[in-house]
């Protein structure tokens, strides 16, 4: 059995956000207790293709969609969120401590 890349990790966290929440880059990183919340950016702006990662709920530290640039158009982050019941004002999350998930309390 093949042994999980960092890429894959992360993308299996994000798969476990709930609808309606969202996590930051480093409360991932520090639940997968390596890496840094630069490299969960990174694996995420890999994911883009792939239609079962939402890495649309993943947000900076202050709640803020620091990831838009790269969803396609930078709207559609702000898009998806919404549809899932977010409120957006100016690129960062409403409310972002009452929606904040962390994979630590689940696992």
């Amino acid at each position: 059995m093949a042994k999980a890349s960092y890429f894959d990790m992360v993308y299996d966290v994000v798969r476990c956000v709930p609808h309606g929440r969202v996590t930051t880059y480093g409360t991932i990183a520090s639940f997968l207790s390596l890496g840094s919340a630069r490299m969960v950016g990174w694996a995420l702006n890999n994911c883009h293709d792939m239609g079962d990662v939402p890495a649309h709920r993943v947000v900076n530290r202050k709640g803020e969609l620091s990831g838009r640039a790269h969803f396609r158009p930078p709207s559609r982050m702000q898009e998806l969120l919404e549809l899932e019941g977010i409120k957006v004002e100016n690129d960062a999350i409403v409310g972002f401590e009452a929606l904040l998930w962390n994979p630590a309390d689940h696992f």
